[in-house]
Parts: C-alpha cells; sequence; structure tokens
C-alpha cells in the first residue's frame, strides 16, 4: 500500500509528485512547497518498497500501476513531476490513463530505457553476456512483456500531454544518449532542456531547474535549450 500526502484539497489544479529509485516524496519538498502556494492540490506518495509505503519490491509495473491508483482515487490529476524511475512508471501510466494535451508532464532523468539499467547491472556484476536471454525471459514471466518494452522511446509515442524533459549531460545513472531516438523523433509536445554538470540526482535541487519547471507547469511557454 502507497503512503503520501496531499495538500490544499480541494483544488481544480492537482499535481503529483513521483520520486524515483531508492528516493522518498520528501526529497522533493521544494516543489511541494511552491506548488503548494500556487494553490494547487498537491500530492506525493512513496512508492512501493520506499519510505513509508509497505512492500518488499518495486517494478516498473508495479509502479506504474500505483501510480493508476493513485489518478482514480485522488484525481483526475492534470500535471506531473517524476524524476528517473519514476519517469518510466509514470510513461507507462500516462499509456492506461485518459489524459490530453492540456496536462503537463515534468521528466527530469528518466529512466528512458530499462535495457541500459540491464546493460549496466551485468557490467557492474560481471556477468556473462551469455545469461542475457535467461535474464530476459524472466521479465517476460514476471511482467508479461520483454525488457525492451519498458522504455520511454516506445510509450512517449501514446502520451498527448505536453512534455518538459530536462537531463544533464553528466548524467551516468541514466545516460543522455538514450535520449537520441526521442530528440530526433522531433516531437512537437516534447521540450528538452539539457544542462551540465548536475549530474542524476543534483539536476531536480537546482534552482534554475525548479524554475523551469515552475514555469511550465504552470503554463508558460519555454524555450528549449536544446531540441
Amino acid at each position: 500500500m502507497a503512503r503520501g500526502w496531499r495538500w490544499n484539497h480541494p483544488s481544480k489544479k492537482k499535481l503529483l509528485v513521483i520520486h524515483g529509485f531508492e528516493s522518498s516524496a520528501v526529497n522533493f519538498e521544494r516543489y511541494i512547497k511552491i506548488f503548494v502556494e500556487k494553490g494547487y492540490e498537491v500530492m506525493a506518495f512513496d512508492a512501493p518498497a520506499h519510505g513509508r509505503s509497505d512492500g518488499k519490491r518495486i517494478t516498473a509495473p508495479l509502479y506504474a500501476a500505483t501510480i493508476e491508483a493513485i489518478n482514480r482515487e485522488f484525481g483526475p490529476i492534470d500535471s506531473w513531476i517524476a524524476h528517473s524511475f519514476g519517469g518510466l512508471a509514470l510513461s507507462l501510466a500516462l499509456e492506461n490513463i485518459r489524459h490530453d494535451d492540456e496536462q503537463r508532464v515534468v521528466l527530469i532523468a528518466p529512466a528512458t530505457e530499462s535495457t541500459t539499467a540491464i546493460d549496466s547491472f551485468f557490467t557492474f556484476l560481471r556477468l556473462p553476456r551469455s545469461l542475457s536471454h535467461d535474464f530476459n525471459t524472466c521479465i517476460i514471466e514476471a511482467g508479461g512483456k520483454p525488457a525492451s518494452w519498458f522504455s520511454i522511446t516506445r510509450a512517449v509515442k501514446n502520451i498527448q500531454a505536453q512534455i518538459l524533459w530536462i537531463h544533464d549531460e553528466d548524467d551516468n545513472t541514466t545516460p543522455l544518449a538514450d535520449l537520441e531516438t526521442v530528440r530526433s523523433g522531433n516531437y512537437e509536445h516534447i521540450n528538452f532542456m539539457i544542462t551540465r554538470g548536475l549530474g542524476h540526482r543534483r539536476i531536480y535541487r537546482d534552482p534554475k531547474v525548479i524554475s523551469e519547471v515552475t514555469e511550465f507547469i504552470n503554463g508558460m511557454v519555454i524555450a528549449p535549450s536544446a531540441k
């Protein structure tokens, strides 16, 4: 069971903050404070097996299902801010949540490709590549889809909301290279903001990033730093 917080209930404007792997909703207090002061109904939940929530494991399908359940119970939500693994989960969830181009999504250093995370896992543990087939079979048995399906590159084609995608050149956790296919698609509903020197975690605490996110959620047009 996911546990979390809700401020300014009820309000017509609803925002959900979604944290990443090995993180918690409390790490996004700066965003929460800003949007509470602007009159948004702000919600922030800890993912399963994180923070104050129950559970012993987290997977992308489970996190996505949690986001869908939060939207059913407390929505409809019209603005979303997600970091890292939370960005992948949100992208998968939005494929099953009714939404339109009036809604706004902020992806901060999202886990774009699950296959990249798996490759890093194999490299870190020095596992033989001969195990990759069996590993992917386990993923299919657990989630019903191959690892390549759990991809923002794939899911973004089914998302209608306006998206601000913020990523850092020096991100070693969710590498910038994974964005190339998305960026080459020239999607009209996606603006990219590319930073330098912030890495994977400092990026969402950066004052300029916070300012850009705030303006975007509030509906102001932002000139993309890189396309």
